[in-house]
């Protein structure tokens, strides 16, 4: 099913009385959101309709998804709790199975080993485990799509969808969606998630940004931003570079890395 791959939420375990578990929680919720900033130009009108805007959006993502299948990329995560000076950076290789299935391989990490235990790894595990969750992915039975105008981003135009979900459901978010005009390929998504998953979490924002090679969408950035009510902002922010849809590459990537440490 399309953005399977792609999901944003996943809710692990429910908050414990004790500070230190809702700091765990907080960091995990943080973990799996996504942000990246984007340029825009002026606004004009479709020349398709938002149907068929749509209906290629969906064709573009199982494209999309097949076209990572078999491919690996290195993953650089920088995450941080400003108010408890708490931070760490983890650099990893990221596989993807002819299945669909996801892997990483740690390469190196610097900072406090909380933050790589309550944030990047779980983010990692729950996207490994993501084929078992909630269907949350943008489509029309999650969203409502409107067509809001064509911008200009990266040089190019695009397509912009204002996205409304159709249910106050954790994992689902209000926000834009932003398409290569020629492709129909995602090359952002934006917004705020309709619902916190505890009174302690708020104003939970995301964005992720999508570089396109060969016609196809690769990620690129994400960043997430969760406030809470006891710790302050939680932020998440990670780097995708060098795809590659050769195995020995990535294998190589991996001895040449761990060489060096």
């Amino acid at each position: 099913m399309a953005g399977k791959l792609d999901k944003r939420v996943f809710i692990i375990e429910a908050l414990s009385s004790a500070p230190e578990s809702l700091l765990r929680f907080a960091l995990l919720f943080c973990a799996i959101l996504c942000i990246t900033r984007a340029g825009t130009a002026g606004v004009s009108g479709p020349p398709e309709s938002e149907d068929q805007i749509v209906g290629r959006y969906l064709s573009a993502t199982r494209e999309q998804q097949t076209a990572l299948r078999g491919g690996s990329m290195e993953v650089d995560f920088d995450a941080s709790v400003p108010k408890l000076k708490r931070n760490g950076k983890l650099h990893a290789l990221k596989s993807i199975s002819n299945v669909g299935k996801v892997t990483y391989h740690m390469l190196g990490f610097n900072g406090d080993n909380s933050v790589k235990k309550e944030v990047i790894a779980r983010y990692m595990t729950a996207e490994v485990q993501s084929e078992t969750g909630p269907d949350i992915s943008i489509t029309p039975q999650n969203y409502k799509f409107r067509f809001k105008g064509i911008r200009v981003y990266d040089g190019h135009p695009v397509y912009v969808l204002a996205l409304s979900p159709r249910k106050k459901e954790v994992g689902l978010f209000k926000g834009e969606l932003w398409l290569d005009q020629a492709t129909c390929m995602p090359v952002r998504e934006a917004g705020r998630f309709v619902k916190s998953p505890s009174v302690f979490l708020s104003k939970m924002e995301f964005t992720r940004s999508y570089d396109l090679q060969n016609g196809v969408s690769i990620p690129q950035n994400m960043h997430s931003r969760t406030n809470t009510r006891l710790f302050g902002p939680v932020e998440l922010s990670i780097a995708f570079t060098h795809f590659s849809k050769d195995a020995e590459s990535g294998a190589a990537s991996i001895a040449s890395t761990l060489g060096d440490q």
